[in-house]
């Protein structure tokens, strides 16, 4: 008794503390004790923790205390919830709650955002760093006001706080946590600075640097390294590196949109010992495994997307498979996060209307969400990455009294939600806790005789109408309430003027309805109804609505999340392929009946009469055998930008950081036969960002696509591109004459010099400076050029500057000119890959001429046939066939212009590019001689693994069919239920070219 004396000494004494405000009253003060006890509900504590019958007490702005058969002490309220339940309020862990609403999308691609014009530096005046996307020094506590229309929203669906963002630029500052009373920003705020928080989109930026995805992770990753320097230096102030470096003491977010941006963000936070709090796009499933080995915790949402109106046979042409799929497993993502134990909160951000809230949360729960992981993922996980678990998420003494009131257990469809308790303060989200009286009712009606009244209670809104007698003609009823009062209204057929009933709810077993009935001569009479039977209303509107969108996940995930998937990767298996005429590109030239064994991955054998062993064997008559084909310049499956052309030199920049898995050309160029392709930046700039070779495992995760083990290398350019002679866009990026392209190259590489002297003598206020670690490996032959090139006089500069800085290059690719410098590139050992006969397309090539590989290789050149064009690539055999029509070059030399010269460009030709025991099991059998224009690649091996089959195609054609006609059936279904649509635009496959600036190809029409 003593303790329980003290203890409600020691709360009184905190609330009257808690009751002293730092504003001055104008007027009488008024305090009122704010003292509350909630009894007799089934109080929720937390997922898995109930208390029955309980009492809650509120004590101001926290629970003071809560438990079966506590003491109510003097002075308190008391409310009886009997009958009703208690939830702790939601967390919002991502919300723009409070924030300005401004337009924040002018630089998200290209040159600040559509603009023609280029800014280097911020125009923001005063000591901030120079990439308007970098603003850690935004602080979301300064701009946050109290919105009580969308405070009112939140709170009606369960929501209590909040954490407020500002959702603007890559590196985003600071946010803040807030309830939702409606209350002066100083009492709401609950954590002034609760996060750092970062994206991959530069929002309103105008700075033209990043144009691309790949320009965006490497100005976070430098901004990184920067703020390191910064912390240990004291020669400048920079307001924005010094509130960078403070942000690493908060918790980490990391916006994203799509499950590929997860292991990105993941790559940056292993690569600086960050772990992110990541917010998603919502579609995880599709790489759940990988989501899952980053370890880190999601913020998922909730906005499912909408069925796609097909009805339209051009509309469901154009929508593709993976849309209506996406549409089909989407509501299925928490389940299936929950079931491989990731750890994730959920929110309502990118909601078009709060209101789906509740019909998306129930969605997921049909989908397989458990109600206990989706309470926890509205309250003690949000609350727990917040750091806020001593204040909110759970039901204890101590914490803010934020709470809810419910009709029911929460998740049961029909729930209301009564109330919303925030710091203490009620806030009525439905009138009144009045009895539900949907139902089928028998009546008397003066001068109507024998009725029945059928009414749907939505949550006191009433829908109504009744039938006469036998009659099952309705009559249509206007019914309304207000807590247990009611009113109907109605005009049966034949009568004139209206009958109308006041009445009130009579509690009881069974439920009956009394008041008075007033017939249009004014004539009163008594009234009663008895419920009689449960009645199944047709559903409103609303709620046709959210049934038709009540879609249960019947499909597979399949590996990439696109047509043409698998279902479970495919594997390698050991191979035996007879009687085939086999192009082994090494010294046995072309074996006739030959044999060639696969096995582990690798090539075991290749000769005639091989023992199949236990190995798959495969009939290889008539059919030719080569290695696969490499493509030496390529730019498909890339994310979000080829050209980070921005900045004269951007060799920190990388594809490997934007590699596109599920880009559906790596199917489509394994039918051609290719097994492996370089990835090149494009050719905006006179140094451009760090390539990428790949294999075409098709259904890998990025990584999985990386070739391993290889040489590093970069893209140079020279010509109109670099130079900006097409671009339509004003402004002072140099160069703009080939003048100015030369003397580029002398200034990197003279500063990649002084940084190189620099670090080899450990300066310790040396900044590291990505761009020129990539140069610094150029000069020790550890990353290798490849140059874009047309013009014989920008070619032979680029040698002179390379023989007089000491680097070397490694290709000229395009090279239409390269029959003018053969001997000179000889004599250099450089490599050229050329168009195989594309001429006169723009001024640059007015002088090339289809011999120009035929002349090369005649020369000594090591030379190659590339592509530059993902639709080409699968067709560089035939490409490598008009070396053999132009020149007279042999069918085996000509092969390898698409093989063994590659790899041996590439600098992997000890494991791909002829058909040699040990090498990697790369292979292609084609119908007919591998450069004919009849030749069909009809298998295609990559490590061993078949990724591609002409006979399998067809079979996966005719399941993608009947897969999109099923999905378009349910499509259909859903609008026919009455279910929101949206119009089925097609999403075409972004294929970029040199030429590509932006994300999404924006100035692109500018550079032909």
């Amino acid at each position: 008794m003593k303790k329980s004396v003290l203890f409600f000494c020691f709360m009184l004494i905190s609330r009257l503390l808690m009751a002293q405000e730092s504003f001055p009253v104008n007027g009488s003060h008024d305090e009122r004790p704010r003292l509350y006890a909630l009894t007799n509900a089934t109080i929720v504590v937390s997922a898995g923790e109930v208390i029955q019958n309980g009492t809650l007490l509120v004590d101001g702005q926290r629970i003071a205390a809560l438990g079966k058969g506590q003491s109510i002490p003097k002075g308190y309220v008391t409310i009886d919830l009997q009958g009703k339940f208690i939830y702790p309020s939601f967390v919002d862990a991502f919300s723009e709650y409070g924030q300005p609403k401004e337009d924040r999308g002018a630089g998200q691609q290209g040159f600040g955002g559509g603009r023609r014009t280029q800014l280097f530096e911020s125009t923001k005046t005063g000591p901030y760093g120079w990439n308007e996307a970098i603003r850690p020094e935004t602080a979301a506590k300064e701009t946050f006001t109290v919105d009580q229309r969308q405070s009112e929203e939140l709170k009606k669906i369960g929501f209590g706080a909040v954490q407020s963002i500002v959702r603007d630029g890559i590196a985003r500052g600071s946010s803040t946590v807030a309830t939702l009373a409606d209350s002066r920003e100083n009492e709401v705020i609950i954590l002034p600075e609760a996060g750092a928080h970062y994206s991959f989109s530069k929002g309103s930026a105008e700075t033209s640097y990043p144009s691309s995805l790949m320009g965006t992770i490497a100005l976070l990753r430098q901004t990184y390294y920067d703020s390191q320097w910064y912390a240990k230096q004291d020669d400048e102030y920079n307001m924005s590196l010094e509130a960078f470096d403070k942000l690493q003491a908060l918790p980490q977010f990391f916006e994203v949109d799509d499950m590929l941006d997860i292991l990105r963000a993941d790559k940056i936070a292993k690569e600086f010992g960050k772990r992110y709090i990541i917010k998603t796009g919502g579609n995880e499933y599709q790489r759940i495994a990988e989501v899952k080995a980053t370890d880190a915790s999601l913020i998922v949402p909730l906005n499912f997307p909408k069925a796609y109106d097909v009805e339209d046979p051009v509309d469901a042409r154009n929508v593709s498979l993976a849309q209506l799929k996406h549409w089909e497993m989407a509501p299925a993502n928490p389940a299936l996060l929950e079931k491989a134990g990731i750890r994730f909160a959920l929110s309502p951000i990118g909601l078009d209307n709060l209101r789906d809230f509740w019909g998306n949360l129930r969605l997921a729960i049909d989908n397989g969400l458990s109600p206990d992981y989706a309470l926890r993922a509205l309250t003690e996980i949000p609350a727990e990455m917040l750091g806020l678990s001593d204040k909110l998420g759970t039901l204890e003494a101590g914490k803010l009294a934020n709470f809810i009131i419910t009709s029911d257990t929460l998740f049961k469809q029909g729930t209301v939600i009564y109330e919303n308790w925030v710091q203490g303060k009620k806030f009525v989200t439905t009138a009144t806790y009045a009895t539900a009286i949907t139902g089928e009712y028998a009546t008397q009606l003066p001068g109507v005789g024998a009725a029945k009244l059928f009414i749907q209670d939505r949550d006191g809104k009433l829908e109504s109408h009744l039938t006469i007698g036998n009659d099952t003609a309705e009559t249509k009823v206007a019914a309304s309430r207000v807590g247990d009062l009611l009113s109907f209204s109605f005009n049966p057929k034949g009568q004139q003027g209206s009958t109308r009933i006041s009445g009130y709810v009579v509690e009881g077993d069974p439920i009956a309805l009394k008041g008075e009935t007033v017939q249009p001569d004014g004539t009163s009479s008594p009234w009663t109804a008895t419920y009689t039977a449960a009645y199944a209303a047709k559903p409103s509107d609303k709620q046709r609505r959210g049934g038709a969108n009540k879609v249960v996940a019947e499909g597979d995930i399949i590996y990439p999340f696109e047509a043409f998937g698998n279902k479970e990767l495919p594997q390698a298996e050991a191979v035996l392929i007879k009687n085939a005429t086999v192009w082994t590109n090494e010294t046995d030239g072309i074996v006739e009946n030959g044999d060639v064994l696969l096995a582990g991955g690798k090539i075991k054998a290749v000769g005639k009469n091989l023992s199949a062993g236990g190995a798959t064997v495969i009939d290889g008559t008539g059919k030719h055998v080569t290695p696969g084909i490499i493509d030496e310049h390529s730019h498909i499956a890339v994310s979000r930008g080829v050209n980070e052309g921005s900045h004269s030199v951007t060799a920190e920049v990388r594809i490997a950081d934007v590699l596109n898995s599920e880009d559906i050309n790596i199917y489509r160029q394994l039918a051609g036969g290719v097994t492996t392709s370089h990835l090149l930046h494009g050719s905006a700039n006179s140094i451009g960002g760090q390539s990428q070779l790949i294999k075409l495992r098709w259904g890998e995760n990025p990584e999985g696509l990386k070739f391993g083990e290889n040489d590093g290398f970069i893209k140079f350019a020279l010509g109109e591109n670099v130079k900006q002679s097409n671009w339509g866009i004003t402004g002072t990026r140099f160069p703009q004459t080939r003048m100015g392209v030369e003397q580029v190259f002398y200034d990197a590489f003279t500063r990649a010099k002084e940084y190189k002297a620099r670090t080899a003598a450990n300066d310790p206020t040396l900044r590291r400076d990505l761009t020129l670690d990539a140069l610094v490996e150029i000069l020790d032959k550890k990353r290798f050029i490849t140059c874009h090139s047309y013009v014989q006089s920008e070619i032979n500069m680029l040698m002179h500057v390379s023989d007089s800085m000491g680097f070397t290059v490694n290709t000229f690719t395009h090279i239409l000119e390269g029959y003018k410098l053969a001997d000179e590139m000889a004599s250099r050992q450089i490599a050229g890959a050329s168009f195989a006969d594309w001429w006169a397309y723009k001024m640059e090539v007015q002088e090339a001429i289809p011999y120009n590989a035929y002349l090369m290789h005649k020369r000594n050149v090591l030379t190659a046939i590339n592509s530059d064009d993902a639709e080409m690539a699968r067709r560089l055999n035939q490409e490598a066939g008009k070396a053999v029509k132009y020149g007279g070059v042999s069918e085996e030399e000509a092969l390898k212009m698409v093989t063994l010269n590659v790899a041996e460009i590439l600098h992997v030709a000890d494991r791909v590019g002829s058909l040699a025991p040990g090498k990697d099991a790369d292979i292609v059998i084609w119908s007919d001689k591998p450069l004919s224009i009849y030749a069909k690649a009809e298998k295609t091996f990559v490590d061993g693994v078949k990724y591609w089959d002409i006979d399998e195609d067809a079979a996966k054609q005719q399941a993608l069919n009947a897969e999109k006609a099923r999905l378009i059936r349910k499509s259909l279904q859903a609008k026919g239920n009455g279910g929101v649509t949206q119009r089925a635009i097609a999403q075409p496959n972004m294929e970029y070219h040199c030429e590509t600036i932006g994300e999404i190809g924006e100035f692109e029409e500018y550079m032909n």
